[in-house]
């Protein structure tokens, strides 16, 4: 049933590694043409690209610092331009950026996670919005966090204040946007070794959250693959949207 991806252009931010690299692979496997953004990691956004070409695919890479609103004008400008048009947009760009006690928090440090996470979501969003509209049956998908339904970890408060917003403004733009045949849903990961990950959780916190998972086990980027196809595909979801779907290994249940 995901045939009705092949001809289908997608924008994934954050695609030059982890999750977003896996869902960029797994759209142009099933013929999605694709533009893989980045902002600092040019390197292994080229070697997503070229690793999607060598498999016969189409890919673009793009590079943007989302937490500008020019910039996410640009990215989705450079990305018509390639591509012809949108018809799927996933915002999965986002960090934490550091952990941080709320009692420590300064402006600067508030201003880099809420434009991270927040910013770049509206703002590309919205730079789509024409380009979704006209494709006639376009998609968003938005990244939210297990964060966002449990406040997160240490020092995580502004990241998961953020990944709420990400998830309640996704039932906001499936309301908006369902006049012009635009699905909204989103995405919760649990704990997924990326280099999220690998940059601000120890191996002991991974070991103390492992445990907490009713699969015993840490998910892979792999694990958030068929989420997206599901979500991309008309024929899959089409009667779905304002939707998060948690994938956590069952660490937490909605």
């Amino acid at each position: 049933m995901l045939t009705d991806l092949k001809g289908k252009r997608a924008i994934v931010t954050g695609a030059s590694t982890g999750m977003g690299a896996a869902i960029a692979a797994a759209y142009a496997k099933y013929g999605v043409r694709v533009v893989v953004h980045y902002n600092a990691s040019e390197k292994e956004a080229r070697a997503v690209v070229a690793a999607i070409a060598k498999a016969g695919g189409e890919a673009h890479a793009v590079r943007a610092d989302l937490t500008r609103t020019a910039d996410a004008g640009r990215l989705v400008a450079e990305s018509v331009a390639a591509l012809g048009g949108i018809d799927i947009l996933v915002n999965n760009a986002g960090a934490m950026i550091k952990r941080t006690p709320l009692a420590e928090v300064e402006d600067e440090l508030y201003d880099r996670v809420l434009d991270t996470n927040v910013r770049s979501v509206v703002m590309t969003t919205k730079a789509a919005l024409p380009h979704l509209k006209k494709a006639g049956k376009g998609v968003v998908i938005n990244m939210s966090s297990i964060a966002a339904r449990n406040g997160g970890g240490p020092g995580a408060a502004l990241y998961a204040g953020a990944k709420a917003f990400v998830l309640n403004v996704t039932r906001s733009m499936a309301k908006e946007f369902a006049g012009d045949g635009i699905r909204v849903n989103g995405v919760s990961p649990g704990v997924i070794m990326t280099p999220f990950h690998e940059r601000f959780s120890t191996p002991e916190w991974l070991e103390a959250m492992r445990k907490t998972i009713p699969q015993a086990r840490i998910g892979e980027p792999q694990d958030a693959v068929g989420t997206f196809l599901y979500l991309a595909s008309d024929a899959m979801s089409g009667y779905v949207t304002g939707q998060t779907i948690e994938l956590n290994g069952g660490q937490f249940m909605a």
